[in-house]
């Protein structure tokens, strides 16, 4: 009766310590400063279908390609599947391990016995070796929790990987579009300069005009000519972009040759009260990279402290005669109790380092979690002060226009003078060329708001 008690308190004590993990129980901030955190990362709904509100269909279709053939993502993708392995490898270490062997050995002198001499040994064994960590001090299960950590941080980076995929694809598509559209302007400033050269060439010729004016319209001509190769340039690297992005030969993109660029047909609005920052993939990444690192304290600590562990056999162990019966069954069972009592100082500089690490990977959270709100705070300004500067130019194009009309007319009527119709074109090839520039600006803005904003933001 005794006997039972002690075996039954002995349980009891094992059961007891094993529920037990030394090092801190992880708890994910609420609160950066003055900034308050509430609730986990959602993937905004908009996520993958945002640039859709463009109605644009290349880009539609660009995107889609992009994320089914872009290698980085994929690349993200299947390390989301190699975290998730190690995590269930980690997680079978709370059970016991074992093997089914099976052995055969021959010796001859086994011992160093004159008895022994010429005699030669057979043996067979067969069965199950079975080894089991108690883990009564949790450092299995705080490796568990660092797995699990990793591999949602793992999860949430491929998330992450598709905004920013998606980012680039939009911003470089709006620079393909951006490029095409300032080559066409420049190509028909270039005819309407060509055309006022020939103008201005029959007026030389019926010494009307002089040969300066030639010239100086000679050199607008070339200066507009010697733009064009620069834009060509920015188309080419464009295309590749999106190629490579793509994972596409160059050439192979298949674009409809229209220079024009995306336009939402309504605004995006922001919703008051809403916490977008749980949209940002980057900064739940950064979170779940705290949590790992937290739990990486408990592993060290728990070498403090003895570990147990219990290895046993159970099977047939026979002579030459390879007989499995009754008369063969073996089995053994090998408590072992460990401390590495000789090497404290070592396991306490581990904790030191693991408890280092846990506050880099806070600092880590808290500054993503300000680079967050500076991103998005800084691409809608951004956004706003370009279309602010887009809605300016277009009215200086316009304006631009309306003067060189009137210089035109008075020239032709020879009440003007040439060099106010020079630098009339002038005025107006270089804000027709800027507004092109501009309307790229800002769509490549409206995308990094959406980027910033993790696909979030509401088009109204």
């Amino acid at each position: 009766m005794g006997n039972r008690l002690t075996k039954a308190t002995v349980a009891g004590l094992l059961v007891s310590l094993s529920a037990c993990a030394v090092g801190p129980d992880y708890a994910a901030p609420t609160k950066v400063s003055d900034v308050t955190l509430s609730g986990d990362y959602q993937q905004a709904e908009n996520l993958t279908n945002w640039w859709q509100a463009f109605g644009d269909e290349d880009l539609n279709r660009l995107i889609s390609v992009a994320l089914e053939e872009n290698r980085t993502l994929f690349q993200a993708q299947v390390n989301v599947l190699r975290a998730y392995s190690l995590f269930r490898d980690s997680a079978n270490d709370v059970l016991p391990k074992g093997t089914l062997d099976a052995g055969y050995q021959a010796v001859e002198n086994p011992t160093v016995l004159s008895s022994d001499d010429d005699t030669l040994y057979r043996g067979y064994t067969t069965g199950a070796s079975l080894t089991w960590d108690l883990d009564l001090f949790g450092k299995v299960r705080r490796a568990i929790e660092a797995a699990q950590a990793e591999a949602q941080q793992a999860d949430l980076l491929w998330h992450d990987a598709k905004v920013q995929i998606i980012s680039q694809v939009a911003s470089t598509y709006g620079d393909y579009r951006g490029a095409q559209f300032r080559l066409k302007v420049a190509e028909q400033n270039l005819q309407n300069l060509r055309q006022t050269r020939a103008i201005v060439l029959a007026r030389f010729e019926a010494g009307f005009a002089s040969e300066l004016e030639l010239a100086r319209i000679d050199a607008q001509l070339f200066q507009v000519e010697a733009s064009v190769p620069q834009i060509r340039s920015l188309l080419a690297q464009a295309e590749a972009t999106l190629s490579a992005l793509l994972a596409k030969k160059p050439g192979s993109l298949g674009l409809e040759n229209e220079p024009a660029l995306p336009q939402l047909s309504h605004p995006v609005a922001l919703v008051p009260g809403e916490n977008y920052l749980r949209y940002r993939a980057d900064v739940a990444s950064s979170e779940r990279a705290l949590a790992a690192t937290t739990a990486r304290i408990g592993i060290a600590t728990a070498d403090l402290y003895p570990n147990l562990s219990v290895s046993g056999f159970l099977g047939f162990m026979s002579g030459s005669g390879l007989t499995l019966g009754g008369e063969t069954k073996s089995w053994s069972i090998a408590p072992t109790l460990s401390w590495q009592v000789a090497d404290l100082g070592s396991v306490k500089a581990r904790i030191r380092q693991a408890e280092a690490s846990a506050d880099i990977a806070l600092a880590q959270f808290e500054q993503q979690i300000f680079d967050a709100l500076a991103d998005m705070q800084l691409s809608l300004q951004n956004y706003n002060y370009s279309r602010q500067q887009q809605l300016s130019t277009e009215y200086q194009w316009k304006a631009s226009e309306h003067a060189m009309t009137i210089a035109k007319q008075r020239f032709e009527a020879g009440s003007g003078e040439f060099l106010e119709l020079l630098e009339a074109q002038r005025d107006v090839l270089q804000s027709r060329d800027q507004l092109a520039q501009l309307e790229q600006q800002s769509f490549n803005r409206l995308v990094d708001i959406y980027r910033a904003f993790g696909g979030g933001i509401a088009v109204l």
